[in-house]
């Protein structure tokens, strides 16, 4: 057992309550082939209701005595932790140190965004995590600010697909109790045995207005359903367990390039309360037609929108929506509700095109409690998506700073490469730029996408740190339309240590960015492969069922595929949006593993144009087993 100091002082604040959603979902017919005979009748995930609550404590020395610890960091191992980047995550860095007079594991907060921290469960405890009932975390916070006040989440990965459920809140108060120990009940989220489970612990709020709080963590106690502790191997890794990435949710967003860092945009407010940051001259200078404001942000309700306290124009808000009740536009928000996009010309409507006039800032404002970590300005840009995609085979790579690396081409990648295709890479480096070199090209060696990294002020590509887009004619202004030209493969690099982890190359297509939503209530279906299962349809629903929207699905599957089945149409049972993968050569859906669109479009193809004979379900289906973690129908307003 460790020594600690006492802490004496009494809990300052009762934690948050949280509640969640565990969905369930009615039976899936299950068949051996791609008969368009076999579908199952099933209606809407019934939805089980439970909520759940993370005690907090002041340590000491009587807590202590009670359990010892699983983790306790003495020993500086740390390899079954991992940081979560993207979704509103910042890049932050773990290292162990010495904390209330004990080695504790060090979150630093490093771009003053959120936290997010993943803790390989499974690989800790082995099958002792089916008797998994408790967490206990040692947490603290480090600030200068004695008044600062951080808190956050527990979620769950769980199950046999690691379905996410969140197992409570979690609070520190830098000046009265820190230390505390955040106690989760996880004892009814279903932790199985073998399938790679996890927990991310995460800092989402911080009211320190000089320098965001880094975490501490220390003597995490796995308890089991008896209340003794579970021993836990501190030599395990994290590895790459299904569903935890570090790739940011893009669904309904627009691309952006060139982007431009709002030096220092870390506010937060309460309900239709505005905080600002005064403009900066690089930003002032990005804010031009066609141009994008980006924010990445939490609220109580997921919205976020702007204000402009100062415009010559006079005071108002801009991509509000009808939340305020003045049925303005709506700004552009992603699934996972932390990132928001407003264009120029949603500004420029109400405020002209002089950005001189728009006054010294731009404030951020919502309908619930708010908080934004941070800001840019880029160039709009395509969203896109692949159709016919084909991996490139063994293009996993890596490199320090200005360092190339790649592959050689295969024939099928070859084949792939013509005009209207695109490039993905899947990526991280740590300046979160990647570009192409063409190392063996007739017209010479040459970077492709740098931009102006370099200095030669090339043409910029569409990079959000985790996937990069090269379309084929932005290779081709360089080494011609002529792919024999260009060499035996390319290679990769970045302005520092960079990895890629997977090519591709497809047709390229663009996800529609949406604005406006109607939730399909789908959230936890899921079935084997060729089982089908879905949602009824409301009156709400077939409103918003319109030409230009489109049917916007989050999932997972095992193949990265999922398409529509429309069962009850007056046209006859029918997939939409499944391409040739059942022998029917039909169009594709756009999907890219985790985010799907299909288009009214595509299903008027196959329905007719009125909705009214489209039947009064809409199900979903792929080859393998899938899950629909959510799904809308989205459109632009």
């Amino acid at each position: 057992m460790k020594k600690r100091k006492l802490a004496t002082i009494a809990l300052a604040s009762a934690m948050m309550v949280t509640s969640f959603a565990a969905c369930g979902n009615s039976d899936t017919s299950t068949t051996s082939a791609p008969a368009a005979t076999t579908q199952a009748n099933t209606s809407a995930a019934t939805s089980e209701a439970a909520t759940t609550e993370a005690s907090t404590e002041p340590v000491t020395e009587k807590q202590e005595a009670k359990l010892d610890p699983s983790i306790d960091f003495e020993d500086d191992k740390f390899g079954f932790v991992k940081v979560k980047t993207g979704g509103g995550a910042d890049k932050s860095e773990l290292s162990v140190g010495t904390f209330n007079g004990s080695k504790a594991l060090k979150v630093t907060n490093v771009e003053g965004g959120n936290m997010f921290v993943g803790i390989n469960v499974s690989a800790l405890l082995g099958d002792k995590i089916a008797d998994l009932a408790e967490i206990r975390i040692e947490m603290g916070t480090e600030n200068p600010d004695k008044f600062a006040a951080s808190s956050g989440t527990l979620y769950c990965y769980t199950g046999e697909d690691n379905k996410e459920v969140k197992a409570g809140n979690w609070s520190v108060y830098v000046e009265n109790a820190n230390p505390k120990v955040a106690k989760f009940d996880v004892s009814n989220v279903g932790f199985v045995a073998g399938k790679d489970n996890y927990v991310v612990l995460s800092k989402e709020t911080d009211n320190s207005k000089t320098t965001p709080s880094h975490m501490w963590l220390d003597n995490i106690t796995f308890v089991d359903k008896n209340g003794a502790t579970i021993k836990a191997d501190s030599s395990a890794e994290f590895g790459d367990p299904s569903g935890f990435s570090t790739s940011s949710d893009r669904a309904n967003l627009l691309g952006i390039t060139k982007a431009v860092d709002w030096a220092g945009y870390s506010v937060s407010a309460g309900a239709w309360a505005q905080a600002g940051v005064a403009f900066t001259d690089e930003v002032k200078a990005a804010l031009v037609p066609g141009s994008v404001l980006e924010i990445t942000f939490q609220s109580s309700t997921g919205h976020l929108w702007v204000v402009m306290n100062e415009s010559a124009a006079g005071w108002m808000r801009v991509g509000v929506g009808d939340w305020d009740g003045s049925g303005q536009q709506y700004a552009r928000i992603n699934n996972a509700g932390n990132t928001c996009q407003i264009t120029y010309e949603q500004i420029a409507a109400v405020c002209g095109e002089d950005v001189s006039t728009w006054g010294s800032m731009i404030q951020c404002e919502s309908d619930g409690d708010w908080s934004v970590s941070s800001v840019k300005v880029g160039m709009a840009a395509p969203s896109y998506a692949l159709t016919h995609a084909v991996n490139f085979e063994g293009f996993a790579v890596k490199g320090d700073g200005w360092a190339q690396a790649g592959a050689a081409f295969t024939d099928e990648v070859k084949a792939a490469l013509v005009p209207g295709s695109v490039v993905e890479v899947s990526y991280k480096s740590d300046t979160g730029h990647i570009w192409l070199v063409m190392n063996e090209s007739a017209a010479g060696w040459m970077r492709v996408g740098v931009g102006d990294y370099d200095g030669s002020g090339q043409g910029y590509i569409v990079a959000d740190g985790s996937k990069a887009y090269i379309p084929f004619e932005l290779i081709a202004q360089y080494c011609s339309d002529d792919v024999s030209t260009w060499g035996s493969g390319f290679q990769c690099e970045s302005d520092g240590p960079w990895e890629v982890y997977g090519v591709r190359v497809g047709t390229a297509a663009e996800f529609k960015a949406c604005n406006s939503h109607v939730d399909l209530g789908a959230n936890g279906i899921k079935g084997a492969g060729w089982a089908q299962d879905g949602i009824e349809l409301t009156d709400e629903m077939k409103a918003a069922l319109v030409a230009g929207s489109v049917i916007d699905i989050n999932y997972t599957s095992e193949t990265g595929e999922i398409w529509i089945v429309m069962p009850d149409a007056e046209a006859g049972w029918k997939r939409v949006g499944v391409g040739d993968f059942d022998g029917s050569g039909q169009g594709y859906a756009l999907f890219d593993g985790s985010h799907c669109q299909i288009s009214y479009e595509m299903i008027a193809e196959q329905c007719g144009d009125d909705v009214s004979k489209w039947g009064g379900r809409i199900q979903f289906e792929a080859t393998s087993n899938w899950t629909v973690n959510s799904a809308s129908i989205g459109n632009v307003k």
